[in-house]
């Protein structure tokens, strides 16, 4: 079952989840207060994997029946790295963090193919574990490419697309090879702290060897403009990119919107790669509107 750290489903559910869960769901004086979110800490390294996993977030009224985004993370990383978008997401919808095969507390499926098809099809078995028909789909570097393949293999179940920042993988890999994880400079931007500079270096420096390979294989193996992909994809698309940074994301995500039927482009002002971390805020004010705008238009 996954890891739940919302208020609705707390009280769903009743004080012993949040017990299990080491979490309080009392504040002052007894009185029922904010859960303590577990996407603000790193998984403990004896936390059990299983088939699939992923966090929930609702922090809505209770009575709502909120439509479901999932986000998909990027390479070496995990649904943690979603921390700053729950304070606005998990108000307007069930926000569903997935973990990519062998991140997180994701174990890799047995026979599990390194390519983009088989990484949307894992996404696909995420929300048939949720409950969910269909969602907003939203990824970040590496998980924005997951997300494009998603919404052009399943469209009946992809209610619109946004993918923040295009993964830019050079001939070399450069972008998001093992061999940049040390990098987070150039990747968060001049704007990043050192502590989340640090942080980042520590969760990249640490990433299992093997998911992180045969993600980046994937990514780098795939060309949506040429394999016909971006053609596909029906929903409602958003794609947000920094101005400056590393190469050819701008280039390449100018190009991918030209595809991609029903599109927008939004350019950040940052010299950051990860934008979906160090703009957090500015991508989802984004986000959001986009998906009011989409569906006033539907």
């Amino acid at each position: 079952m996954a890891v739940t750290s919302s208020r609705r489903d707390v009280l769903h559910f009743g004080f012993g989840t949040a017990a299990a869960l080491g979490v309080s769901a009392l504040g002052p004086a007894g009185a029922l207060g904010p859960v303590r979110a577990l996407a603000q800490g790193a998984p403990a390294s004896n936390a059990p994997v299983e088939d699939f996993f992923y966090r929930e977030d609702w922090i809505g009224e209770p009575w709502r029946r909120p439509e479901t985004a999932i986000l998909i993370h990027g390479n070496a990383e995990s649904s943690i790295v979603w921390y700053a978008w729950l304070p606005r997401m998990a108000q307007e919808f069930r926000v569903l963090r997935l973990d990519l095969p062998g991140l997180g507390r994701s174990r890799i499926p047995a026979g599990f193919e390194w390519s983009l098809p088989s990484l949307a099809t894992y996404v696909a078995h995420v929300l048939d574990k949720a409950g969910a028909d269909s969602a907003h789909i939203i990824g970040a570097k590496a998980g924005g490419s997951i997300a494009m393949q998603f919404a052009a293999d399943y469209p009946a179940r992809t209610r619109t697309l946004s993918v923040v920042h295009v993964a830019a993988v050079s001939n070399t890999g450069a972008a998001d090879s093992p061999a940049s994880f040390a990098s987070q400079r150039s990747r968060l931007g001049s704007a990043a702290s050192k502590e989340m500079t640090d942080y980042w270096e520590k969760m990249f420096a640490t990433a299992p060897a093997i998911p992180a390979k045969g993600l980046l294989a994937a990514v780098a193996k795939s060309d949506p403009a040429k394999d016909g992909v971006l053609r596909r994809i029906k929903a409602p698309t958003l794609l947000m990119t920094a101005d400056r940074g590393q190469a050819q994301s701008l280039e390449k995500a100018r190009q991918y919107q030209t595809l991609i039927p029903n599109s927008r482009l939004v350019v950040v002002r940052s010299d950051g790669y990860h934008i979906a971390a160090s703009n957090a805020d500015e991508c989802v004010t984004n986000v959001l509107a986009f998906i009011k705008d989409a569906r006033r238009r539907a």
